[in-house]
């Protein structure tokens, strides 16, 4: 465990390993989960260790840059952190190779389905690769032929699949750009005894190598290079900085590299070749397995259609009141209303924004999308608002990362409608979930708000755990509107009571009511904190929840990603008790539940509790005011707390150990528990 001892501090790039390891034990759990699910954990881990290379592991290479004096009094040791994060995911890709060749591999062949190598072709499956090459390959690939000794170079392109090939003669490299297109990586090669053989486009470019070039091929491995994600934009507040930024997306694909991952296969000498013609150092060099890009497998074939080789189907959940409902604004005029997702249908959004596009007395919909959706419901909806003569304001994250160039197509068509849209501040980005509906009622103007913990997208929706809150709370929506008022330029502080507004006031009040259970446990009357959030990092927050450890609070937390916080600490955290959920769905969701003295108070939103989310992005959380939705979401906090199926425990050793079914305790998976108790309720 890597530590800053001076402030008992976890490492959050070393210790988010730890969470990718998790997802490593989904593929691994052959009892719970079925073999395509395991298959699409290993994609999910193979996707994360990419964008953590491109994003963290980068800007630890970016640490390096900075005067050597100035490193030491910062205690910034990026070479150090950054061979430890090698060897740990070292560790981690060799166990990832296992899985795959020794579970999934064989589990795939008990199902009659077989992944076969180049070098299992059959003469029958050698024919089908020619005729699949001649029609989809030959004429589209892209090749070149490199003499280190002669100086010549060649620009590997970021995240892009090639072959490095070596031959007899031992003086050059060939390199093959592998398509990638995650449709077409598996080529079906036919059913043959009862048997369905499936083959990477890879293989099929293999068994075909030798024809691309005059040379003897001696070795063919695959590769991929990883580059710096990060757009270095400079944070003046002159010029538009959506177009500064979708400018300057081409900076990826030309970016510092952060790891060349290869076959282990390849000599020694080759791969020490190799670096040196790709003007790499040696800790750029990642030895990995035959295949790359593992993410392509959320996408493998299954040509058996067997239903057991999947999650068996959940069917959306109708809500009680919503799915009923005529009239959006009648029902949550007379009461809140709360969704949970992926257990309910987006579609409860996309009907609110559906009915105020039409709706006469509406006059404003205001937004904030963070990851814009491809054409949906959603979208179509706000557009035709547009065109009815509504006041629609669009605010537009461009900085969320990877999803730069979409947001902005997006809010481009939003601009051609004549809608208004709001990109991105500098130093700033605005993660909150809301959406505000101003209408006409009785000659006023009356507020319908929803806060959500998770993007305004349905795809997503359908595998991320997300909470949302429609309220017409007048208070709430008053200050709601506050907020959008800022964005829009219109204020510089929003006033708020009521919802914890970042960077304004989330920090001071979360300190207020932390600091609140710590005198209440000192005064001997019980005091507690429950939490749950995707990563816990901010040191200030963990300096006052090792205080209020020590003060007596029981402290419970839910932490499905990365922390840096050390629970269970003899003297320090003793009373803090951290599990981790990783299944089925993604865990998103953010909850925040205060003893108070018996009074408890509850607030849900975008914030974790990190530095980013408390002062540096534009957050809302909301207080749960209506006692019926209180309930229902403490008790869905509750049977998170109880999983023992799913839930690790996070320790000062990072063991990701399962936590233990007690005797006399019931098995509690917390997702398919908060199923049943929402069907059930509903």
């Amino acid at each position: 465990m890597e530590t800053d001892q001076s402030r008992h501090l976890k490492h959050r790039d070393l210790n988010w390993l730890s969470f990718n390891e998790r997802v490593l034990q989904e593929a691994e759990d052959r009892e719970r989960n079925p073999l395509y699910e395991r298959m699409k954990f290993l994609a999910i881990y193979s996707s994360n260790l990419d964008e953590y290379f491109r994003v963290r592991v980068s800007q630890l290479r970016q640490m390096k840059r900075i005067e050597k004096s100035i490193r030491k009094k910062l205690s910034l040791q990026p070479n150090k952190t950054v061979k430890k994060i090698l060897a740990r995911v070292k560790e981690q890709q060799e166990r990832f190779g296992t899985i795959f060749k020794d579970q999934i591999i064989p589990d795939l062949a008990k199902n009659n389905i077989r992944l076969v190598s180049d070098t299992d072709f059959t003469s029958v499956h050698g024919d089908l690769a020619d005729i699949w090459y001649t029609t989809h390959l030959k004429n589209t690939l892209e090749t070149k032929l490199v003499v280190p000794s002669k100086g010549n170079s060649i620009f590997i392109e970021n995240q892009t699949l090639y072959f490095c090939v070596t031959f007899e003669d031992d003086k050059q490299f060939g390199f093959v750009k592998i398509p990638t297109d995650s449709n077409s990586r598996f080529v079906d090669l036919g059913r043959h005894q009862g048997n369905y053989y499936i083959t990477f486009i890879d293989d099929i470019i293999r068994y075909k190598v030798q024809s691309l070039f005059d040379h003897t091929v001696k070795g063919v491995y695959e590769m991929k290079l990883s580059r710096d994600a990060e757009l270095y934009i400079d944070d003046e507040l002159d010029g538009i900085l959506a177009e500064r930024i979708y400018k300057s997306l081409e900076q990826r694909q030309e970016g510092q590299p952060t790891r060349l991952l290869y076959d282990s296969a390849m000599p020694k000498d080759e791969a020490k070749k190799l670096r040196k013609l790709l003007n790499l150092g040696k800790i750029d060099m990642m030895p990995g397995g035959r295949y790359h890009n593992f993410n392509d497998f959320f996408k493998f074939p299954d040509p058996t259609e067997n239903p057991e080789l999947h999650y068996a189907e959940k069917p959306f959940i109708p809500h009680k009141v919503l799915e009923k409902s005529k009239d959006y604004f009648k029902t949550i005029r007379a009461k809140d209303q709360l969704v949970h997702f992926p257990f309910m249908t987006f579609n409860y959004i996309e009907r609110l924004v559906e009915q105020a596009s039409t709706d006469p007395d509406v006059t404003h919909i205001k937004i904030s999308l963070y990851r814009v959706a491809d054409e949906s419901v959603l979208t179509t909806a706000l557009l035709q608002a547009i065109d009815n003569g509504k006041d629609v304001t669009i605010f537009i994250e461009a900085k969320a990362r990877f999803d730069e160039e979409n947001n902005i197509s997006w809010g481009r068509k939003f601009e051609d409608k004549g809608g208004r849209v709001i990109y991105s501040y500098p130093r700033i980005k605005v993660h909150s979930k809301i959406l505000m509906i101003i209408r006409n009622e009785n000659d006023k103007a009356r507020r319908y708000a929803y806060i959500g913990t998770g993007n305004f997208n349905g795809e997503t929706s359908k595998i991320y755990c997300d909470h949302g809150l429609f309220t017409a709370h007048p208070k709430i929506t008053k200050e709601i509107h506050r907020v959008f008022r800022v964005l829009e330029g219109e204020l510089i502080i929003p006033r708020n009571k009521h919802l914890l507004i970042s960077p304004f006031t989330t920090r001071r009040i979360f300190e207020k009511l932390i600091q609140q259970e710590i005198d209440t446990a000192l005064e001997g009357k019980p005091a507690a904190i429950t939490a749950k959030m995707n990563s816990l990092e901010d040191p200030d927050i963990i300096a006052l929840l090792y205080k209020a450890s020590q003060a007596g609070v029981k402290i419970r937390l839910i932490v499905r990603g990365f922390t840096c916080l050390i629970p269970g600490v003899e003297g320090l955290s003793e009373h803090i008790e951290m599990t981790s959920i990783v299944d089925r769905y993604l865990e998103h969701g953010r909850i925040y539940l205060f003893h108070n003295g018996g009074d408890e108070q509850m607030f849900m939103g975008s914030a974790d509790w990190m530095t980013r989310n408390l002062d540096r992005r534009i957050e809302v959380l909301t207080p749960i005011y209506d006692e019926d939705l209180f309930k229902e979401l403490r008790a869905i906090l509750l049977i998170q707390l109880q999983d023992n199926v799913k839930a690790r425990i996070q320790d000062a050793e990072e063991t990701n150990t399962y936590m233990p079914q007690k005797p006399g305790e019931s098995v509690v998976r917390s997702q398919y528990a908060i199923y049943d108790f929402l069907k059930a309720k509903n």
